[in-house]
């Protein structure tokens, strides 16, 4: 008779850099994974774009090279989930085809629909008294005046594109749209469904439209899937593709969740346990908790998760992670005449025995982070990255060892706003995503923030990994309460105490950084007509 433990699940990942997928058993163990990059096209005006196909072109190729060789191993998937990046836009026609290529959560051409939309006297932090009033009661929060969410998305399309607008049946986001792909289903769930800022999140296994909303940002409710749980099954895998990738038609399609909540089930951070810290391209800090709250100082708040009665704090570095790969394609190997050599693949290797090597403060620099402005805890869509205090006694190894520590200084500001509405201290943060992988990484953290962490064992895959967990909480093999005690720490990382004081003293630089820097960058790009 077959076990539970028997069973595999097959789970999507799909980030700003391309699609992974994943075989998974029931206790979170990676059996087999394989990624498939996407192009991102940036483009004048803050436009960030990919095309929906090559999405699922990605997972495509992903999964078939994942796949069990024998038949019973194919036979022993019982379910596919995916978690996908959480504020894209794709418009599609009644056929399900992209009308045009994805907005992503970086795309700021919204801005001055959304800063019309939300903006009224009296206001409050740029937002209307009577508008903003509605979306902190009924969301727990409000649309992004950077335009970067699909509430400033669908308001550049409708006006800047309305015959776009006007083809659309539905608007997705990208977890929709593979979704979509699979089970030939169109719907959203409680997370994707979020920055559309248009539902009524006051119980967390009943999320739905609210009218007023609709109605206040002007959306067309035919237009916007229908509302599921993350842990719901929508379908069953689309019998073409069962029968492209050898799998029988019974396999069942568990509608997932967006990448934050992914990673915060895979860290086991349910219950109000554990905080996550997922370092990739963005980086986002989440944990689980058992009511709706907002903080509208640090624009973090807590939303309805995949698991059910569950919310989720969740705030987020716009660049974390992606600030080492701008830091090596961009500068150090960027392909030009002086480029001495390429494609090693140990670069990041090196990166992390260079930073060993230069002491807490990178010899009086600061790196700050923010290459494409910042989300949390203080939005700005102005604010530039930079060094500062540059000197001629500093030299390249310096300027990596900063860009490790920009990052981890970003982290502690988050963490400082995410406490706040916690409630509490997060005394155990555990570290994921790419970045988890750097040893050196986690214990600056360690030392910037002054809590403890907990290095995932295998931190790459831990969207994978919670995409999995979902999908058995889903087939009704796991509980959520089963989680937290699969979940493996491969090291732990304790706050030195000369580094954590050294930090300390940088830290309330880095933040006045921001506040004045943020001005300058506006000033500036104004002057020069660069946005």
């Amino acid at each position: 008779m077959e076990s539970r433990f028997d069973r595999l699940f097959l789970a999507i990942d799909l980030g700003t850099s391309g699609a992974k997928a994943a075989l998974v058993d029931i206790e979170g163990r990676i059996r087999k994974w394989a990624f498939r990059a996407v192009d991102l096209k940036l483009l004048p005006g803050g436009g960030a774009e990919q095309d929906p196909r090559q999405w699922w072109a990605a997972a495509d190729e992903s999964i078939r090279a994942v796949l069990p060789d024998s038949a019973a191993g194919r036979a022993a998937i019982a379910a596919i989930s995916t978690s996908a990046m959480g504020e894209e836009t794709v418009a599609v026609g009644r056929n399900g085809e992209p009308l045009a290529d994805a907005m992503l959560w970086m795309d700021s051409r919204g801005k001055d629909e959304i800063v019309k939309a939300v903006s009224g006297v009296p206001n409050i932090s740029g937002y209307g008294l009577r508008r903003i009033i509605p979306w902190l009661s009924l969301t727990g929060g409000a649309p992004s005046r950077s335009g970067k969410d699909p509430a400033g998305h669908i308001l550049y399309i409708k006006n800047r594109h309305p015959e776009i607008y006007e083809k659309t049946w539905k608007f997705l986001n990208s977890l929709d749209y593979i979704n979509m792909k699979l089970s030939g289903e169109i719907c959203a769930t409680r997370d994707s469904v979020l920055p559309l800022w248009v539902t009524d999140n006051r119980r967390a296994a009943d999320v739905r439209y609210s009218p007023l909303l609709l109605k206040q940002l002007g959306f067309d409710r035919e237009k916007l899937p229908d509302i599921v749980g993350g842990c719901d099954i929508i379908g069953r895998l689309r019998p073409p593709l069962a029968d492209k990738w050898g799998l029988g038609s019974d396999v069942r399609i568990v509608a997932g969740s967006v990448d934050i909540t992914a990673s915060a089930v895979g860290a086991g951070s349910l219950f109000d346990k554990r905080s996550n810290l997922c370092l990739g391209t963005s980086s986002y800090l989440s944990t689980h908790i058992d009511c709706k709250k907002t903080d509208l100082r640090t624009s973090i708040a807590s939303f309805p998760s995949a698991i059910d009665g569950q919310y989720l704090i969740m705030n987020n570095q716009t660049v974390a992670a992606g600030n080492l790969s701008f830091l090596k394609d961009r500068i150090l190997y960027h392909k030009d005449e002086l480029l001495i050599e390429s494609g090693r693949e140990d670069v990041y290797k090196i990166f992390d025995d260079i930073c060993r090597k230069i002491p807490a403060g990178s010899n009086g620099l600061i790196y700050m982070p923010w290459l494409y402005g910042e989300r949390t805890p203080c939005e700005n869509a102005e604010v530039r990255g930079g060094i500062f205090n540059l000197s001629l006694e500093n030299n390249r190894e310096d300027i990596i060892k900063a860009v490790y520590e920009g990052v981890a200084f970003n982290s502690r500001w988050m963490t400082e706003g995410a406490e706040k509405l916690y409630g509490r201290k997060m005394e155990r943060i555990m570290l994921a995503g790419g970045g988890g992988q750097s040893d050196i990484w986690c214990q600056i953290h360690a030392d910037v923030t002054g809590r403890i962490i907990e290095q995932d064992h295998n931190p790459r895959q831990i969207n994978s990994r919670g995409a999995a967990f979902i999908a058995a909480i889903g087939t009704g093999d796991l509980k959520a309460e089963d989680i937290p005690g699969l979940v493996k720490v491969k090291k732990t990382y304790y706050p030195r105490k000369a580094e954590q004081e050294t930090y300390g003293r940088i830290f309330p630089i880095f933040l006045k950084l921001f506040k004045e820097g943020a001005k300058l960058n506006a000033a500036y790009n104004r002057a020069l007509s660069l946005r």
